[in-house]
């Protein structure tokens, strides 16, 4: 999915994956991970979300990453925030505080931008890409993570038929989280939320189906023979 996508998106306004309120998944299902206080907590594909607010208000350290400049102007405007900005080649980095974003392509983050990084959280950022994509998506992901720190967090996805609906958001299978994810984190599903009986305009675009799921991510232990 070419750049150029996302950012007519935001252009028009269109961004119906934003949600106004902190995500009540992160709510619930953080504070059970244990993850130390100061961490730094990498937020792919961030857009303009408040549970960046959230994570840096429980005294976390905060690195978001997107491709939009509108998007990041939109999230320090919209909450009277004024960032630091500076170069951080090929990205321009907007700080305030121990919150951080990275405005460029994710796939041209390197490691030493997320040197530090032990936790994750991942709500529209997997679920945003065609299949396609996401092999590559979660490589880079693995590639960039430290190697052997002990990472833990947490994914939300959609589970639908994607035949009913083009998307974006996109449905992703549990196989196919196990099938991304399986050979560098232990997956845990923590919740199956039945969205059809939820929410009606679901089911007003004739979805059979409309599962959100939550897996709890931690990295698989370093052996010697792994290394």
């Amino acid at each position: 999915m070419h750049p150029d996508f996302w950012h007519q998106r935001w252009l028009k306004g269109e961004t119906g994956w934003h949600q106004e309120e902190i995500n009540p998944h992160l709510q619930a299902f953080w504070p059970p991970l244990s993850i130390t206080a100061g961490a730094r907590v990498l937020v792919p594909l961030c857009g303009k979300s408040r549970d960046m607010l959230w994570l840096a208000g429980e005294g976390y350290r905060v690195l978001g990453v997107e491709i939009s400049p509108l998007g990041v102007e939109a999230f320090f405007a919209e909450n009277g925030l004024s960032p630091e900005i500076s170069d951080a080649p090929p990205f321009r980095r907007h700080r305030v505080d121990e919150l951080e974003i990275l405005c460029g392509d994710f796939f041209d983050l390197r490691p030493e931008q997320v040197t530090g990084v032990t936790a994750l959280f991942d709500r529209a950022s997997l679920i945003a890409l065609p299949p396609a994509m996401r092999p590559a998506y979660v490589r880079h992901l693995h590639e960039l993570l430290p190697a052997g720190a002990q990472v833990n967090g947490l994914l939300v996805t959609l589970d639908y038929e994607q035949t009913e609906w083009p998307g974006p958001p996109f449905a992703v299978t549990p196989a196919e989280v196990n099938d991304l994810h399986g050979g560098h984190f232990h997956i845990q599903e923590l919740a199956a939320l039945d969205l059809l009986a939820m929410t009606p305009r679901y089911r007003e675009r004739g979805l059979s189906r409309m599962m959100e799921r939550v897996y709890r991510l931690t990295s698989k232990a370093t052996t010697a023979a792994d290394s």
